[in-house]
């Protein structure tokens, strides 16, 4: 009898609600295996929270960088944020694969998921469309991209990216838990017209249009490089400021340009293995180590920025020493 009680009592302890006979169980982790992984995750939320909160302090509030490029680089910053804030967090939960925090937070998590995704897409794509006007029409950039236009377009990006979220988390919205198997799971299934219509929106469609617009952009920079090298030297004073301007411009171009491929890295493997399946189950758990590259993004752009911008470095500095208190104007 004390062997079989013994066993029992191992049994449930492995359960994710041990006084509900229909609880998932817990995946089973060697201690230091898990404590390593949680740290390291738990560093990684942290560094995306923090990282892309300075993003959005410094944008919002030194006016020199409040330009319209830089406000399409708020947007995906303040989607970065809410990875780090509500989607990484998340995902440590289910990482054990118990989901203690019931159906319908399940449910929302996945919702602010896809809206999140969609933004970050759609700013993506803003981005290139606002570098491909500056380097290709740069006569017309001031006036085709206003503050007002570029305000605009990131207002539409996430009404439609809460529109589209909503569309496609409408089954699991309406009726939370449906597609558990057990008491403390959280899993939800996207129908084969839902994976098609979504790999094609946040992936391929985006993607091509960025690809063929960056593309464009470094053809006209290069015969723009080999038109100025021609010029006479009567003109010298103004090739100079021109070379000037147009080194400025291609300096972002090539910076935005490695944000998005390093996008195109972190996402691929997700939507490869996830989405484009006929019949897709996204289980968080199971897809962790695909949702997690796909999160790491949030955390590597602010990287790239501190890596490539001189003002993102001198406005970190002035956030960390507190000058930011002092009103001063940054140099």
């Amino acid at each position: 009898m004390a062997k079989s009680f013994d066993q029992k009592d191992f049994e449930e302890t492995e359960l994710c609600f041990p006084q509900v006979n229909t609880s998932c169980r817990k995946r089973m982790i060697p201690q230091f295996k898990a404590m390593l992984i949680y740290s390291l995750l738990s560093c990684i939320t942290i560094l995306t929270v923090v990282l892309n909160l300075l993003v959005i302090i410094s944008v919002s509030h030194f006016r020199q960088l409040y330009t319209t490029t830089n406000l399409l680089v708020l947007s995906l910053a303040v989607a970065d944020f809410l990875v780090g804030l509500l989607q990484m967090p998340s995902e440590i939960i289910l990482y054990q694969g118990c989901w203690t925090l019931g159906d319908s937070i399940c449910a929302l998590n996945f919702f602010v998921g896809f809206i999140i995704i969609s933004v970050s897409v759609g700013s993506m794509v803003l981005i290139s469309i606002d570098r491909y006007v500056a380097i290709c029409n740069p006569m017309f950039y001031s006036t085709k991209v206003t503050v007002r236009r570029v305000q605009h377009c990131i207002f539409l990006c996430w009404i439609f990216s809460a529109l589209y979220g909503s569309w496609i988390s409408k089954d699991f919205l309406i009726q939370p838990g449906r597609y558990n198997s057990c008491y403390g799971e959280c899993v939800v299934v996207v129908n084969y017209v839902e994976g098609a219509v979504d790999l094609f929106v946040t992936f391929f469609g985006p993607i091509t249009v960025i690809i063929v617009l960056y593309i464009r952009v470094f053809v006209v920079a290069v015969s723009q490089a080999r038109a100025m090298r021609s010029h006479i030297a009567a003109v010298r004073l103004q090739r100079s400021e021109t070379v000037k301007v147009k080194k400025s411009e291609m300096k972002a171009a090539r910076t935005l340009g490695v944000v998005v491929v390093v996008f195109l890295l972190c996402s691929s493997p997700y939507y490869c293995f996830n989405v484009a399946a006929e019949n897709n189950s996204v289980d968080a758990s199971s897809a962790a180590i695909q949702i997690w590259l796909l999160f790491s993004n949030s955390c590597l752009n602010p990287v790239i920025y501190a890596f490539f911008y001189p003002w993102f470095r001198k406005c970190i500095k002035h956030i960390v020493t507190l000058q930011i208190l002092q009103h001063t104007v940054m140099d």
